[in-house]
């Protein structure tokens, strides 16, 4: 099968999107299908440890974008120069990734090749746009995103969803497209084991120090100030805990600002972005326990990376983090209360021997139900009955 996706954002703009992307394009590729991506051009280049390999990707001339300055749009007119290089019979389906330039280029090029289109909803937007639009009230952001949601998936032959909970969502906005859940699994790599020690050496972070970790993009949605509030309540009864947070975003400076003024500085540390494939192991590897406050994730491939290094979690479980955690098996589950996630942290940092079985049973869990072999089977699946429903419509067209 001749596959061609297309995404606003990819490597080495670090997020969800861009690792769902890798993780089932290199699947894909290892089950003999042809896949090619069409992603914007960024001013740095991609580091040679988050894509190995260029030759599978179209870069799109792109600019920044003022409200954020991290991503980039793909300049419509180059965009259009490349799709007139396309003719029918290049690829057999279209799979759009993100819901800006790139769903309606996606649209275009599916039209052009006669070809189905997939669409993956891997943001759940209706969180999001009050955060990077403020001066639009909240409630009619929200409205503008149910909308904007809505039409988008109306408009393709099917839809993907990362996890039951936001097809439920999506069905709610009054999508009537079908929808199949189908999650990104965790690749081969996410199972080697990092060097904790080394990481906690490169840092300067004592061995015996309890060490709780934050990974994924430092913005407002991630709900991080809901961490800082929780740990303000740990460190009275461990004082020299840390809280590690890796990653970059529009709310670091905030942050940063909370930090000081709740006299935390001693007790948090900013890194940055890690490298995916060495340095982001060995701080799960290094962490007693990985914390996650999201509210408004469609799966939250992080948890699953720290349980895949058998480092427990502790979480609260809503929208997309409820299809992944297990009681006890790699995570403790927190209500939305600072206080109750507190005492799920001190439960863990006291009770070495429950902080090692969870963390143990969590591996096992992980490696059991989230390959990315066996949801990139899913997701061809779900390539497979599209490519039947469409060749009798596309015939028909044609007569």
């Amino acid at each position: 099968m001749k596959i061609l996706m297309i995404s606003d954002v990819y490597f080495p703009r670090v997020n969800g999107v861009s690792t769902s992307i890798r993780t089932f394009a290199e699947s894909l590729r290892a089950e003999g299908h042809s896949v090619h991506l069409i992603a914007p051009q960024y001013a740095s280049s991609p580091d040679k440890n988050q894509v190995a390999d260029e030759a599978w990707i179209t870069r799109i001339d792109a600019r920044r974008i003022v409200f954020d300055p991290e991503d980039y749009l793909m300049k419509w007119s180059s965009l259009m120069a490349y799709i007139d290089t396309l003719h029918p019979g290049d690829y057999d389906l279209v799979h759009i990734h993100t819901p800006f330039v790139a769903h309606y280029a996606g649209l275009k090029i599916a039209k052009k090749l006669q070809v189905p289109v997939v669409e993956t909803y891997h943001t759940f937007f209706e969180d999001y746009m009050h955060h990077y639009l403020p001066w639009v009230p909240r409630k009619l952001a929200v409205n503008i995103a149910r909308w904007v949601s809505h039409k988008q998936c109306q408009q393709v032959d099917t839809v993907v969803s990362p996890s039951a909970q936001m097809r439920d969502v999506l069905q709610q906005y009054g999508v009537t497209t079908a929808i199949s859940v189908i999650p990104t699994g965790l690749d081969a790599s996410r199972f080697v084991a990092g060097d904790g020690m080394a990481f906690r050496e490169k840092y300067g972070i004592p061995a015996q120090r309890p060490l709780l970790l934050f990974v994924g993009r430092v913005a407002f949605e991630k709900n991080i100030q809901f961490l800082l509030e929780m740990l303000s309540l740990v460190i009275q009864d461990h004082p020299e805990a840390l809280l590690v947070i890796t990653g970059e975003g529009p709310a670091e400076a905030m942050l940063k600002k909370m930090a000081r003024d709740k006299g935390l500085q001693q007790n948090i540390m900013f890194l940055g972005y890690l490298d995916r494939n060495v340095g982001l192991n060995a701080a799960y590897q290094a962490a007693d326990i990985f914390v996650f406050a999201s509210k408004s994730e469609t799966q939250g491939l992080v948890l699953l990376e720290a349980m895949a290094q058998a480092t427990p979690v502790v979480a609260i479980a809503e929208l997309g983090t409820a299809s992944i955690l297990r009681q006890e098996q790699g995570a403790l589950i927190a209500e939305d209360n600072e206080l109750h996630f507190a005492e799920q942290v001190q439960t863990l940092l006291i009770d070495h021997q429950l902080r090692e079985r969870v963390g143990k049973q969590g591996k096992r869990y992980v490696e059991q139900v989230w390959s990315s072999e066996a949801q990139a089977k899913k997701l061809l699946g779900c390539y497979g009955r599209l490519m039947l429903a469409y060749l009798p419509l596309a015939a028909s067209a044609a007569a």
